[in-house]
């Protein structure tokens, strides 16, 4: 059967959930979560939530999916060590190093791939599985064919999003609420830019980044089928009432096969921004997808209804049968669950009946009001000496002991085997001066000047390898390369990236860059080494451990890390940091410049978004495919730092081209060469300096 996992940002959400049917919850405790302005739970509640739940047969799933720097390592380790303790039933990550962190200190509590991990392909799947995770939610961009596949050929399960918000770009690789604001998604504190209206230019005022709610409430049927473990519904952030609701449709359409308008309705009514979406699910991408929410209030009798559900109430969730036994030298009740507990209680002895005898028929029927506890009588069985009675008060004191005996030992786990994770060398890393790298988005960003300075390695896209076999064939003879993976590669697109992979290894063309766990299997595949991107986020020095592990040659720092940080951080694999350019604020399935005009004219040049203050963001394409890269406005540099950076352990320092000119192109390097001033009104620190909030 089918998990339904549902959201709790509180103690009263999550008794929404439980009450409504969910068969799990996930939540946040403390800071190391993705919804850091819900209530969330402390060590303490977290411990009541955890009974409350295992007593009714739900599973308690923690969030820690966000990125954790060193110093919070220790905060990080205390907080898994707890949740362990109070029975949680697996930890949901996202940061390479937390992953490695839960496995070393509670060995036996399940690890799950967050979706903020990126993981859209069976590769990275099959990486996740081979790390030792038991489950991975799949990005909420894939496909009904594109999920299909993964579960016939996952080793592990599969937790797809069924209902609730969409962000725009792939979870996991949004920086834009970092970047204008210092609110990292990353570290769960997105402000929810892509909300707000953007032009295509000064007057015209649209909303191309907020898209309605998923919806695949029609599809449980087939998602079942195609063997999905568990269906995600998103809310954190949400009323208790809409947890109760979206909970309590979900159910009934898992258990009834169909979908009423009262159900739809009762959707609608507890949150949509203009409709609901399935476009990813069914692969009907485009601007019918898009919408904002309204303000609306809330209708006071779906607020009754919904509250009614889980307040003062106990719906009878579990399934228990009884075995009596009634006699005149003592009676004695036994409660039996699914699960192999077993409870019993002594009565007293049974009385010669004045009038009627005790039947097995009564006696099941005063067992059967289990009303106001979690559990629902399935049977019982009886003997009961002929000619004998036993008062009501009897028989409801030995029900009401023995049910209370029960949910204290399903509220019971055994003791958490927690173990002390190993400590992490210290690698300063490289003393002298980091070499340069540079990375280039189109041909001709190919000068002259360029190819003179002849950088440590030149990263080129895959697809202009592709286009241009002939110059990179010659090229690669006499600069170093490497071949820039796209961060989204789709199963349906692993053959076309391998044969572009293969075409480099013919050039001699060795190494790879890798923004996506996905990426590693057919990097290796193919023959090549692989080094790290921004895109797989690293910081920390747990993280950096796991790229040693994963045979990295170099690993990308992510670029929300101050130079604090990165100096600190320990170098076991060369470490390389993004020093120009404009940064990659989002990745998007759909294409922006696509849901604009009607028809896809990304590859004749950068579009642009603009914000409500005048900032403006350029778009460009994610490789060959339609799917936008929205950039920065204003590009990172930090080419007059260039002492600091050397005594940072670095081994390299990333020039990024995306849309620049040859002319722009040479005048950057220049400026490199010659540590030219800083230009606070072109350009910025970024994050390096100021930080998040």
């Amino acid at each position: 059967m089918i998990e339904l996992l549902a959201p709790a940002g509180s103690m009263e959400a999550l008794k929404a959930a439980v009450q409504n049917g969910a068969n799990a919850v996930y939540l946040g405790c403390g800071t190391f979560n993705a919804r850091q302005s819900a209530k969330n739970f402390t060590i303490q509640t977290l411990g009541e939530a955890v009974k409350y739940c295992h007593v009714r047969g739900v599973q308690v799933h923690l969030t820690l999916n966000t990125l954790v720097s060193d110093r919070e390592m220790e905060e990080c380790v205390s907080l898994i060590r707890q949740a362990a303790a109070a029975g949680v039933d697996a930890f949901i990550v996202q940061d390479l190093g937390v992953v490695e962190l839960c496995r070393q200190t509670a060995p036996n509590v399940p690890i799950h791939g967050s979706t903020q991990m990126t993981i859209h392909s069976l590769p990275g799947v099959l990486l996740c599985a081979a790390w030792g995770m038991q489950r991975v939610v799949l990005s909420r961009e894939l496909s009904r064919e594109e999920i299909r596949h993964i579960c016939a050929n996952s080793p592990i399960e599969i937790e797809v999003f069924a209902h609730g918000a969409l962000c725009m770009c792939y979870s996991g690789q949004c920086y834009l609420s970092a970047a204008i604001g210092g609110r990292s998604g990353n570290r769960g504190r997105c402000a929810q830019p892509c909300r707000l209206a953007y032009g295509f230019g000064r007057s015209e005022q649209r909303y191309p980044l907020s898209l309605k709610d998923n919806c695949l409430v029609h599809y449980l049927e087939d998602l079942q089928d195609m063997g999905v473990a568990s269906l995600k519904l998103e809310g954190r952030m949400k009323k208790p009432e809409y947890v109760a609701t979206v909970t309590n449709v979900y159910r009934k359409a898992l258990d009834q096969g169909n979908v009423t308008r009262n159900m739809e309705g009762a959707l609608l009514t507890a949150f949509n921004r203009q409709g609901f979406t399935d476009g990813y699910y069914t692969n009907n991408i485009g601007p019918q997808m898009f919408g904002i929410r309204e303000d609306t209030t809330d209708d006071p009798a779906w607020v009754k209804w919904a509250r009614e559900t889980y307040e003062a109430v106990e719906n009878s969730l579990v399934n228990v049968t009884f075995d009596a036994k009634i006699t005149a030298t003592g009676s004695q009740l036994t409660v039996r669950d699914a699960d192999g507990h077993v409870c019993r209680a002594q009565g007293p002895s049974a009385e010669p009946a004045r009038n009627v005898a005790l039947t097995e028929e009564a006696l099941a029927a005063r067992l059967a009001k289990t009303g106001g506890t979690p559990f629902r009588c399935a049977g019982v069985r009886a003997q009961i000496e002929e000619g004998v009675t036993l008062s009501a008060a009897a028989i409801n004191a030995m029900r009401r002991d023995v049910l209370a005996e029960l949910s204290a030992l399903r509220a019971r786990r055994e003791a958490a085997v927690l173990k002390r994770p190993s400590r992490i060398p210290e690698v300063y890393g490289h003393s002298q001066e980091p070499v340069l790298t540079v990375q280039i988005t189109t041909l001709e960003q190919i000068t002259g000047r360029l190819l003179k300075m002849k950088p440590e390695i030149l990263y080129i896209p895959a697809h202009l390898i592709r286009q241009e076999p002939e110059f990179f064939a010659g090229l690669a003879q006499r600069q170093r390369l490497a071949v820039v993976l796209p961060r989204i590669v789709h199963d349906g697109e692993l053959e076309a990236l391998k044969e572009n992979l293969s075409l480099a290894r013919s050039m001699g063309i060795r190494e790879a860059l890798a923004g996506n766990l996905g990426h590693l299997l057919p990097i290796r595949e193919c023959g090549l080494r692989a080094r790290g991107d921004f895109g797989l986020n690293i910081y920390n020095s747990r993280a950096m451990m796991a790229c040693k592990n994963l045979q990295l040659l170099s690993a990308t720092v992510s670029f929300e890390m101050t130079l604090p940080q990165i100096r600190d951080l320990s170098k076991l694999v060369d470490t390389e940091m993004l020093v120009y350019g404009r940064m990659p604020l989002m990745v998007t399935e759909n294409c922006v410049i696509r849901n604009r005009t009607g028809q896809c004219s990304c590859s004749q040049g950068p579009a642009k978004l603009v914000d409500r203050t005048g900032a403006e963001f350029p778009i460009i394409k994610d490789g060959a495919s339609c799917r936008s890269v929205v950039l920065n406005g204003k590009k990172l540099s930090m080419t007059d730092r260039k002492k600091d950076l050397s005594r940072m352990g670095l081994w390299a320092t990333r020039l990024y081209f995306t849309t620049e000119n040859r002319q722009e192109v040479d005048r950057v390097l220049n400026d490199w060469l010659n540590e030219a001033p800083f230009d606070p009104g072109a350009c910025t620190r970024g994050l390096y300096l100021r930080g998040l909030d």
